[in-house]
């Protein structure tokens, strides 16, 4: 039975970029050999298959549009441009803070690195901290990059 619109599938993946280094996995053994278990002082509870209804938009375009027409068995790379992952990177998106207003909004000092949410529901990472300004990035950190999934179809129904 071939993946359509409508139905539930079940995925191992493996993201990579362009130049093979991998930004996130299903599969343990794979986030171990490339560090990101490490970073993330993860377990191997923390990656599992990924479920998900095509067509209702619960992951990135691409990656949805790549499962159609697949069976129960296949494996397939897929590339995704960033108009159908995580959209083209934004400038308007980059935002500057006075620190003392910014200091007030989180409630601690800034510093490079900074993961903030905002009341708007953005999530942001502050890029830079002077003695002026406080820069924070609301873009998406996949945003503007072409991503390629490595997945497998374990299940679909």
């Amino acid at each position: 039975m071939a993946i359509e619109s409508g139905d539930t599938v079940v995925i191992e993946y493996i993201g990579r970029f362009p130049d093979g280094s991998v930004f996130d996995t299903s599969r343990y053994e794979v986030a171990t050999e490339h560090g990101l278990a490490e970073a993330q002082e993860s377990e191997e509870d923390d990656y599992t298959s990924l479920s998900f209804n095509v067509g209702e938009g619960e992951v990135i375009e691409g990656l949805e549009e790549g499962v159609i027409g697949l069976n129960v068995g296949d494996t397939e790379t897929i590339t995704i441009p960033p108009e159908q992952g995580y959209g083209e990177f934004d400038p308007e998106r980059v935002r500057e803070y006075d620190p003392d207003t910014f200091e007030g909004m989180v409630g601690r000092e800034p510093e490079v690195g900074m993961h903030v949410h905002a009341q708007n529901g953005f999530h942001g990472d502050v890029t830079a901290v002077s003695e002026d300004t406080v820069e924070v990035d609301f873009n998406h950190e996949l945003a503007g990059k072409e991503l390629e999934f490595e997945i497998e179809i374990i299940d679909a129904w």
